[in-house]
């Protein structure tokens, strides 16, 4: 490090002063091979999130996060509240996949696929240097007195972010109503939806707010993944780092003078195209999104001043200060671990689940019930969930008994899609097979004479059944 003091950079956040007033970031546009590379991986990131709700499968859509109706559609698999553990488990699978990722590779996911950041940098971002210019011209126009150019150039680029926010909000909302009912909701009259054109105009209005006012502090104020990289990551983790051992002491470059001291000339360019106003060169730190814009700013220096590359680069702090390579260490080991145990149950749990959810309890309160020709009788209460896109027909018939089931007011079992049926029933025994307080009773669920799930129940006998 160089012989000024670093240490104190820790004691602050650089996007706030010492009085606690917002420092607005201008960070230099980037260019180079990460930079290019985000640019591409955005273009694909972008066409799938916006193309999605609008691929449907079997006539409905193949991802839907319907949390108002508590629908779920995964890869066109319709997911109920039945299911949320199944879901629930997916999420946990996720975290703990976000937490073993982090735990090698540092915060790459903020950089490269946090839907914030390639908003941010790769969209918002793009459109300001396009309308307002790079970081100067950016700055300069900040601190103008609001003339004609700048109104022109304020108004414009506001009008823009806020119809990239409208359609943001929009695809968001197709997400999670579907594309149909968006379709409804838009091209109706607003008196018809105005539930949906509220829900519009204020996911519209969050998305304009954050990407036009709170931009980077959503990353080191408001996101807690930040923070959580501080107990994730460990000297192993590869991260964006700055090589402290080749580039100290730093000092500027002099041309045709021989470099007795490190490879950092000091320029600055790091910091200056960095997105969050931090300075790499003090080590990891919770603002940074591993963005590698650093990286391609330094690069393009140090071939400026014919110097080899990789002063700033992905690597460990290991590999820096003791040159050791990378290794996968018993922590890891043990994330991947619990990961795949983790994949293994969620396989187990979707390969087991079934179509049709069903329950068949005995109605509370209701004892056995004498009938004609020797005979008891039990009143139950049934319910299936249809959880396919089509009408099912099924049929209940006795597994492991010989009795005789009959359903309430009902001739058959019918479940239209997407839907429940609920109903009683009745099962008669004959009074010779109830030789039990309580018999235990398997009935066969069958779908055009297929078998598709056993239920087990108890059949409530008489007080003085041994």
């Amino acid at each position: 490090m160089s012989g000024t003091d670093t240490a104190s950079f820790r004691d602050k956040v650089a996007t706030v002063d010492k009085e606690g007033k917002r420092i607005w970031i201008f960070p230099q546009k980037p260019k180079g091979r990460f930079y290019n590379a985000r640019t591409l991986l955005s273009v694909f990131y972008l066409f799938v999130l916006f193309a999605l709700p609008f691929i449907k499968y079997e006539g409905h859509p193949l991802f839907l996060i319907n949390v108002l109706e508590r629908k779920f559609i995964l890869f066109g698999q319709i997911f109920w509240p039945q299911d949320f553990f199944i879901f629930g488990l997916g999420m946990v699978i996720f975290i703990i996949f976000i937490a073993l990722f982090t735990v090698v590779f540092g915060r790459i996911f903020c950089g490269w696929v946090c839907p914030q950041t390639i908003f941010m940098e790769l969209v918002f971002r793009k459109i300001e240097y396009w309308i307002e210019g790079d970081a100067a011209a950016q700055r300069v126009l900040k601190n103008r007195k609001w003339d004609g150019d700048k109104i022109f150039k304020k108004v414009m680029k506001w009008t823009v972010f806020w119809a990239i926010s409208f359609l943001i909000a929009n695809t968001f909302l197709a997400y999670i109503i579907g594309i149909d009912e968006l379709r409804i909701v838009v091209s109706d009259p607003v008196n018809k939806h105005f539930g949906g054109f509220v829900a519009i105009v204020i996911f519209t209005t969050l998305f304009f707010f954050v990407y036009s006012w709170m931009r980077e502090q959503v990353c080191t104020v408001v996101c807690p993944y930040g923070r959580m990289q501080g107990v994730l990551l460990d000297k192993n983790s590869i991260v964006v780092t700055y090589d402290h051992v080749r580039g100290e002491p730093r000092g500027k470059y002099k041309k045709n003078e021989e470099r007795a001291i490190g490879d950092c000339i000091d320029c600055n360019q790091c910091v200056r195209v960095c997105p969050t106003g931090i300075d790499i060169r003090h080590g990891t730190q919770l603002e940074c999104t591993n963005c590698t814009a650093c990286i391609d700013a330094c690069d393009k220096m140090m071939e400026a001043v014919n110097l080899p590359t990789g002063l700033i680069r992905y690597a460990s702090e290991n590999n820096i200060s003791t040159k050791q390579p990378y290794r996968f260490t018993g922590r890891m080991k043990a994330y991947t671990a619990v990961m795949i145990l983790l994949l293994v149950v969620e396989v187990f749990l979707l390969a087991t689940r079934t179509d049709v959810g069903i329950t068949i309890l005995r109605t509370p309160g209701q004892l056995y019930q004498e009938q004609p020709n020797n005979q008891l009788s039990n009143l139950y209460n049934y319910k299936f969930l249809n959880k396919t896109y089509y009408n099912k027909e099924l049929e209940l018939k006795p597994e492991d008994f010989e009795g005789t089931i009959k359903l309430v007011g009902e001739e058959k079992l019918k479940v239209p899609k997407e839907s429940a049926a609920a109903g009683s029933m009745f099962i008669y025994l004959d009074k010779k097979d109830v030789k039990q307080r309580k018999t235990k009773l398997n009935i066969g669920v069958y779908e055009n004479g297929e078998k598709i799930s056993t239920i087990t129940t108890s059949f409530l006998g008489p007080f003085g059944a041994n």
